[in-house]
């Protein structure tokens, strides 16, 4: 049945990250970040824009682009910028990005692939020890080891030149000032840098920074100032991209992964840096009710894992069951259990997987996996599903498949059917 199209994206949705800390947490040690608490918000009602980020000061960022004149991507430029320094943790220049793009006049939805890959000389054995064995979490994550080359500031650089509005010094140097006036650490930093006062010790840097003369961490309401980080911002402004790919930034950069981290080096180098492309895709969108819900595709697992569990909930009325009803987020969780088995089986970086997008989100596939959720009876086990473009794929006279291969294919389809 034909569904009114609602694209429910922001003009500008950007997703970052960067592993600045080594986070731990009780019930799951290798979490990106712990939870260090929830803020009630007022709801908000705007009828001209809207900004909307992690950090006050970064909102306030955009905010002020905006009301220069500046554009969605403008504010977007200053929203990222000011995250890398007011939270380290979560967002930097140093990491990736994602970013989901609705240009208005052409009423187009694009996406833009800013995250990080791997360098050139990565081969399978990077987090394999001496002993054989894959390394342990953390022995692989702090250091140099684990860093790849970083995407944001190119993903900010060539979306600006071709959507951009304001010039782009005038949208950084406000940024680099309050780098160097410094900004006020919130609650949420100081738990997290609390939280790895170990790891951040053993860089003498990453001490200097967080932490206090006498190794103790720096707490909330501590005035933070960042010199390098506005100097580097400077050469941003004046040379672009360029500025941080290229010179002294860059050459720093190579040299903190591969030298400075002496006890797990890593392998970029500049060559990584400056081949370092963004790559323009297709975003992915999900049937939900009369909407559209459209995000980043692979190599994001985001808006298909998502996408797949508003299609599952769909058929079982939560509208009617209620926000506030054990059914309904027994209903979510096995939703979820059943869209992040599929995540795990069919979802990677589509530049070298064959991810079946159009199967996972496949009206009769979904249909076929809600089935498996009964309300108040949650599931006993969850296991990945086999989309039916797959099956079709099994079937259809491939030429470069040998007789063989099908059969192989097949067989390995009909095993992974059995969903319980």
């Amino acid at each position: 049945m034909a569904h009114q199209l609602k694209r429910l994206v922001p003009l500008v949705a950007l997703f970052t990250s960067l592993s600045a800390f080594a986070n731990s947490q009780a019930t799951d040690a290798f979490a990106p970040e712990i939870a260090t608490g929830l803020n009630k918000k007022s709801l908000v009602v705007s009828q001209d824009w809207m900004v909307t980020a992690a950090n006050p000061t970064a909102t306030n960022a955009g905010a002020k682009v905006l009301e220069q004149g500046g554009n969605a991507i403008d504010a977007m430029v200053a929203i990222q910028l000011m995250l890398g320094l007011v939270e380290p943790q979560s967002s930097g220049i140093g990491g990736g990005s994602f970013l989901v793009y609705w240009d208005s006049e052409q009423s187009k939805l694009t996406t833009y692939d800013g995250r990080e890959t791997a360098p050139a000389a990565v081969d399978s054995d990077l987090f394999i020890g001496e002993d054989g064995k894959p390394m342990g979490f953390f022995d692989a994550v702090v250091g140099g080891r684990s860093v790849g080359t970083p995407g944001t500031v190119k993903l900010l650089w060539d979306v600006h030149q071709k959507y951009g509005k304001l010039d782009w010094k005038q949208i950084i140097e406000p940024i680099a000032e309050q780098a160097e006036q410094g900004f006020v650490i919130s609650a949420r930093l100081a738990k997290l840098i609390a939280n790895d006062v170990t790891f951040l010790a053993k860089h003498p840097d990453t001490a200097r920074y967080f932490l206090q003369s006498d190794g103790s961490p720096k707490t909330e309401g501590t005035l933070l100032k960042n010199p390098q980080y506005a100097k580097t911002l400077r050469l941003m402004a004046a040379k672009g991209s360029d500025g941080f790919y290229k010179g002294p930034v860059a050459e720093s950069m190579v040299n903190a992964v591969k030298s400075q981290s002496e006890t797990n080096p890593g392998l970029l180098t500049l060559d990584d840096l400056t081949r370092y492309q963004v790559a323009e895709r297709s975003a992915v969108c999900a049937p939900y009710k009369q909407f559209d819900i459209c995000g980043m595709g692979p190599p994001s697992s985001g808006a298909l894992t998502l996408g797949q569990i508003m299609m599952l909930t769909e058929p079982h009325k939560l509208d009617k069951l209620g926000s506030d009803n054990p059914v309904s987020w027994q209903i979510i969780a096995d939703a979820s259990r059943l869209a992040f088995a599929d995540r795990g089986l069919y979802m990677a970086d589509s530049d070298f997987v064959d991810v079946p997008s159009a199967g996972l989100l496949d009206s009769n596939y979904m249909r076929s996996r809600s089935e498996l959720i009964t309300p108040n009876r949650a599931l006993a086990s969850a296991t990945a599903g086999t989309p039916l473009l797959l099956i079709q794929a099994a079937f259809r006279p491939i030429k470069v498949l040998s007789y063989l291969q099908r059969l192989t294919l097949m067989w390995s389809i009909a095993k992974a059917t059995s969903f319980q």
